[in-house]
């Protein structure tokens, strides 16, 4: 069984390594994505003194229409008397704004967002996310992923020493300095492998529900529950007006009259609120859904959504503790792939453990080459001299 398990284990990291190797690399590169963008935008506010409150939203919107043509996606705004208001326009966009005189502080920084938003396309796309190839992208690092779990879970059984003594647990448990070629090749990859097999199992794992939706099913069998139906494709919007959509057209005539007011029941949902981010619906009579948060952003048990229906004045408030068991891991799978759940060492572990992944893929590869020329050197060797005779 051992040996039918390796050789699996070798063909699947040969034929997945390369892909697997673009995930873990951009995996590390997207480790401290929020801190860094933070730091790049580099904006603040300087509280005024007394106690001067915050403008009204649709104030900081006026102000923002002032030199935006565009509507916002999101309005997000903090407690925290020196963050600014944030008005994002899509991914490639974020204006601030001081929540106290109106005042524009500027965009946040593009060159950095685009990075960030490059290494994202290459960690779920294989740099296919903005082309009509995603699908193939996603299918790829998809089916790669699930290579990498069973690569995890294999090597562990690999990796489990036979004989359970101090020679054989500090083989695979220690780095050996003196090692060489491929003494070192093994080495390193038993070694990364036994200390990131955890965080690595959790990482891979997650990913998993990026990418096939009968994972998400799977969680809520699993738990006696009844998966969510099946959201149809959305379709496209027709085009009018020499190009211009249907839905944008709509979104140009959003009233934000009464949105203070809104703003003000979802603050007095959850106490102690930190940042409250209203995703700016598509039409005037879509609900305004705001997103409550007492947290870093990365916890779920900290925050819940207020849904308001505009037509009506109804409210509907949802919070963690309303949902069911599946709903509720289901929510936490994206900050524990980002490691974001546990903060900056969670967000430190994922990145390192992402970095072991990479150089397994290495190392793994390396000894499979080494595996291959030995094999060939020793066929040729093998071989018997044929002497002529004249």
């Amino acid at each position: 069984m051992r040996k039918i398990v390796f050789w699996i284990h070798l063909c699947v990291g040969v034929c997945a390594g390369l892909v697997i190797f673009i995930m873990s690399v951009t995996g590390v590169l997207l480790m401290y994505e929020k801190q860094i963008i933070s730091w790049a935008d580099g904006v603040s506010v300087t509280p005024p003194s007394g106690s001067i409150e915050r403008l009204p939203v649709e104030q900081l919107i006026a102000k923002v229409a002032e030199v935006e043509t565009a509507s916002p996606t999101a309005i997000a705004i903090s407690s925290d008397p020196s963050k600014p208001a944030s008005f994002s326009f899509g991914r490639e966009k974020t204006v601030f704004v001081d929540p106290y005189t109106g005042a524009i502080l500027g965009e946040g920084s593009k060159g950095v967002r685009t990075f960030f938003r490059v290494m994202i396309d290459w960690h779920r796309w294989l740099g296919m996310g903005d082309t009509d190839n995603r699908a193939l992208g996603k299918a790829i690092t998809g089916a790669s992923n699930l290579g990498f779990l069973f690569l995890v879970l294999s090597g562990i059984y690999l990796w489990w020493p036979r004989n359970w003594n101090a020679r054989a647990l500090k083989a695979v448990l220690l780095f050996d300095r003196t090692a060489r070629g491929k003494a070192r090749d093994w080495n390193w990859h038993n070694v990364i492998g036994i200390w990131s097999a955890i965080p690595l199992a959790i990482l891979v794992f997650t990913a998993t529900f990026f990418s096939y939706p009968w994972a998400t099913e799977w969680l809520y069998r699993a738990t006696g529950e009844e998966p969510p139906p099946k959201r149809a494709p959305a379709a496209s919007a027709p085009r009018q007006n020499g190009g211009k959509s249907a839905a944008k057209e709509s979104s140009d005539t959003l009233s934000f009259s009464g949105l203070h007011e809104s703003w003000a029941k979802a603050e007095a949902r959850l106490p102690g609120w930190r940042t409250i981010t209203l995703r700016v619906p598509a039409s005037p009579s879509a609900p305004l859904a705001f997103t409550v948060d007492r947290g870093n952003g990365a916890r779920p048990d900290l925050r819940g959504q207020l849904t308001i229906d505009p037509k009506n004045g109804e409210e509907k408030w949802e919070g963690y503790e309303s949902q069911g068991t599946a709903r509720k891991i289901r929510l936490w799978v994206r900050w524990l792939h980002t490691g974001e759940a546990g903060g900056m060492l969670g967000q430190t572990i994922a990145g390192l453990a992402s970095a072991g992944g990479a150089v397994l893929v290495w190392t793994g590869l390396s000894l499979a080459i080494r595996r291959v020329l030995k094999r060939k050197n020793a066929r040729t060797e093998s071989v018997p001299e044929i002497v002529s005779i004249p």
